[in-house]
């Protein structure tokens, strides 16, 4: 059973990596709403490096990766070196016409004991940040936590497991909205709760690694994961609430600025038309997407996370529901790739997340059976996204949506990425698609920016518009053909990139190598 449950969850996240080109869609950047924005995002510990720099303590990757927990023992200690080549990332992005700019805020640099004393030079460096973008007129988006915590506050009291980060968060946020906000008028809280939970949580995968035999993809020397994956997102939830509460109090001026969540999504087709296939389906939504989203518009919980986990799901009070119900200003959807689902007997015993959700994964419907291999052929699947920001705009009232995260993961380091080129293309034009259909989708972000270490494979997959040489102490950068295509793209040009630019593209690469 162990080997098996480890397949599903492996499975899953295999689904983030894998991909083939979809066909070319034709249009232009005209014909979009002028309101909505098109950008690209990193994230703090993937991107800055400068790990013991200006006074910035030890976060959980920090730990995690120094145990030599990731591929090849890589960790982010330079990463991408954004912490002294911003500048120069800065005026790429000028170069790319982005409209808008996604950065996360380390923790660590700007509070290094959790709470407490601010670290003015973590400041002066986001500051440094945000006046540039807004200087070249590149609207800021800002991530207060993309899974990087205090590595302090773990210690002290193990996290997101425990009510008194709500607190610590709060005081956080705070500072972030009283330094930032006069120039930063869109927020999000928390990356991704529900990938966060499971995979920090139930396999110990991510930071901080804790987990429970026999559900962990290693052997953990703490956590549970029949219970502390539910009590993480509890907390993030409530915390969530409590910031978002903060914000509308005391820096959302006059209907100015806008505070919302991220929620990792895919599509899910069913794998037959049987009743327990579609069945899974659904459920297989109401654990992933709804086990985050539906408290904070509805407060509470899906009715089958309810049935099924029982008392290891922990509850709101009155008042917290109340707190959590109605704290969204938008939806921040992360979304890469469809899978089929079909039905899994619910086990008996012990279970955790994966065990609870009582479903399979395969990639497509000709994958080998669950629990033999894991899936060999994921393609993309642009009609998903469309799908999945249908089904969210009819669940949650149309709420406005933010695609916070979308791009191409590939092994191969080319700059000739003509795949990303292709899946970019396919996606943007199956959101212009939803939004010819009335969808209230308000921003496009394509991950990443520059290549980054990533939370899965540290330096095995790159998805940056611009190729970082992590081999060069100097961390050069090289556009991809997808940086010069969506350049292009926002300059209003015709989506195909022709031939001659192909060639053009082609020769300048091989005259930088």
């Amino acid at each position: 059973m162990a080997a098996a449950i480890a397949v599903v969850y492996l499975s899953l996240l295999l689904l983030l990596l894998h991909g083939a080109a979809p066909a070319v869609l034709g249009y232009t950047r005209g014909d979009f709403p002028e309101d909505f924005v098109f950008g690209s995002a990193t994230s703090s510990y993937q991107y800055e490096g400068g790990f013991d720099e200006d006074g910035r303590s030890p976060s959980n990757w920090d730990i995690f990766t120094h145990q030599g927990k990731m591929p090849g023992r890589s960790t982010a200690d330079v990463a991408a070196d954004g912490y002294h080549k911003y500048k120069d990332d800065l005026k790429l992005m000028v170069d790319t016409n982005l409209e808008a700019y996604r950065l996360s805020i380390s923790w660590s640099r700007i509070i290094p004991n959790g709470r407490g004393d601010v670290n003015p030079k973590g400041l002066q460096y986001y500051n440094d940040i945000i006046d540039g973008l807004v200087k070249n007129g590149i609207q800021v988006h800002i991530m207060l936590y993309q899974l990087d915590l205090p590595q302090v506050l773990e210690d002290e009291y193990d996290g997101w497991l425990s009510p008194r980060i709500l607190e610590d968060f709060k005081a956080y946020a705070d500072v972030c909205f009283r330094e930032f906000g006069d120039r930063v008028a869109h927020w999000i809280t928390i990356d991704e709760p529900n990938v966060a939970s499971i995979g920090s949580y139930d396999s110990g995968q991510l930071a901080p690694g804790r987990c429970s035999d026999p559900f962990g993809i290693r052997k953990c020397t703490v956590g549970n994961s029949s219970v502390e994956p539910y009590i993480a997102v509890h907390n993030m939830l409530l915390a969530h609430a409590s910031v978002t509460k903060l914000y509308r109090e005391k820096y959302q001026v006059a209907g100015k600025g806008i505070i919302g969540i991220s929620v990792y999504t895919f599509w899910a087709y069913p794998l037959t038309n049987s009743t327990v296939d579609l069945e899974a389906t659904k459920r297989c939504q109401d654990f992933i997407v709804h086990w985050v989203l539906r408290p904070l518009v509805f407060g509470d919980y899906p009715q089958v996370m309810k049935n099924i986990v029982g008392s290891r799901l922990p509850s709101f009070i009155k008042a917290q529901s109340e707190d959590v119900k109605g704290s969204l200003d938008f939806i921040g959807m992360n979304h890469y790739y469809s899978l089929y689902v079909n039905d899994r007997p619910l086990g008996k015993g012990t279970r955790d997340f994966v065990a609870d959700m009582s479903i399979y994964y395969r990639g497509s419907k000709t994958d080998p059976p669950p629990g033999k291999a894991a899936p060999t052929s994921i393609g993309p699947d642009p009609q998903g996204l469309r799908l999945m920001v249908q089904y969210l705009q009819e669940t949650y009232g149309n709420l406005p949506i933010y695609i916070l995260e979308n791009g191409y993961g590939s092994s191969n380091d080319t700059v000739h990425d003509n795949d990303r080129v292709d899946y970019l293309k396919s996606y943007i034009g199956s959101i212009l698609t939803a939004v010819r259909n009335g969808a209230n989708v308000k921003g496009y972000f394509v991950w990443s920016f520059v290549d980054v270490f990533e939370y899965l494979t540290g330096y095995g997959q790159s998805y940056g518009l611009y190729r970082v040489d992590f081999a060069d102490e100097s961390r050069p950068r090289q556009a991809r053909l997808s940086a010069r295509w969506y350049s292009g793209f926002l300059k209003n040009r015709e989506m195909d990139v022709d031939q001659s630019e192909l060639a053009m593209a082609a020769a300048e690469s091989r005259a930088q190598q």
